[in-house]
């Protein structure tokens, strides 16, 4: 989440640039940096099958594609902290949507903190003027976010955070390109200039492969709804970001903001009491398992240690 609040920055320098070109390019090289490193590591990633498909294009098409329209197009009818705190009240949407689809009840402990990080994330972000459509683009925003962590409770036991990162990232590349051909044309790449090639690179490798794989672990160890919580931390970096890159040391609503946060994921993140049952726990089992024992080594993309490919 800090990796994701510091994309903010870096983005302003991809304003002029075509939207559906960088991001393209973006994607591609961050599904060829995540397949290099399952090789390296030798984590076995499996090849979807039956309803996994749609899950993980869901993945790609909301939490990647639209969500990058919805932004860019949001700003222009929005100032930017709308967008923000729209996307800022997702830790809301897990608590309560995310525990029912690993099939457990909400942890009231996380209700309540949910609240309390929207609202210092609110008032870090400010709130900003808009219009109709840039409440629109808001709220598609942050069904898009959300999107982006539920859809990928159905797959991660069998594939994990490795499989489900760089299966989402190879297809929204795919969904992305398709836009760039249809909607801009690839010849617009070449305005590009070197400085937003930069930022393209950073947001790769930092803010996709990594970030993502960062993510999926979490979300398999915790849960989303606990996992949700988390989110809270992209808008206090992205503040500091700013800071350390001459916009001016943060006011007073951001120093309370980053305090009530801070509050908010101490309360919904912090142990349960020994002898409780857990109602936030990890959803499947062990965070970084990749298949289920009755997986074959014929599914797999990447064998895993031991195998060969086949």
């Amino acid at each position: 989440m800090a990796l994701v609040g510091s994309s903010v920055t870096v983005s302003r320098s991809l304003v002029d640039a075509p939207l559906f070109g960088v991001q393209a390019v973006r994607y591609t090289a961050a599904a060829l940096l995540l397949l290099a490193l399952a090789r390296f590591a030798r984590v076995r990633i499996l090849l979807p099958r039956g309803r996994e498909w749609l899950w993980l294009a869901g993945i790609a098409a909301t939490g990647l594609v639209l969500f990058n329209v919805a932004v860019v197009r949001g700003v222009a009818h929005a100032e930017p902290a709308v967008i923000a705190v729209a996307v800022a009240s997702v830790p809301i949407l897990l608590g309560v949507i995310g525990p029912l689809l690993e099939g457990r009840r909400p942890s009231r402990r996380v209700l309540l903190a949910a609240p309390v990080v929207v609202a210092g994330a609110v008032l870090v972000e400010g709130t900003g003027r808009t219009d109709a459509a840039g409440v629109g683009w808001a709220a598609l925003a942050l069904g898009c976010e959300a999107g982006f962590t539920l859809l990928a409770v159905p797959v991660l036991r069998r594939h994990g955070a490795w499989g489900v990162s760089l299966h989402a990232v190879w297809m929204g590349a795919v969904m992305l390109a398709v836009l760039t051909v249809c909607v801009e044309g690839p010849g617009e790449l070449v305005s590009v200039t070197p400085r937003q090639w930069a930022a393209v690179g950073y947001l790769a490798v930092m803010v996709t492969a990594v970030a993502f794989l960062l993510w999926y672990r979490t979300v398999a160890a915790v849960g989303s709804g606990r996992a949700g919580l988390l989110t809270g931390i992209a808008p206090l970096a992205a503040a500091g970001a700013g800071a350390a890159t001459g916009s001016g040391v943060p006011g007073t609503a951001v120093w309370l903001g980053l305090a009530v946060v801070i509050a908010g994921l101490a309360a919904g993140l912090r142990p349960e009491r020994t002898g409780t049952p857990r109602t936030d726990g990890p959803p499947h089992g062990r965070a970084d398992a990749a298949s289920s024992p009755a997986d074959s080594p014929a599914d797999s993309l990447v064998p895993a240690r031991g195998t060969h490919a086949p």
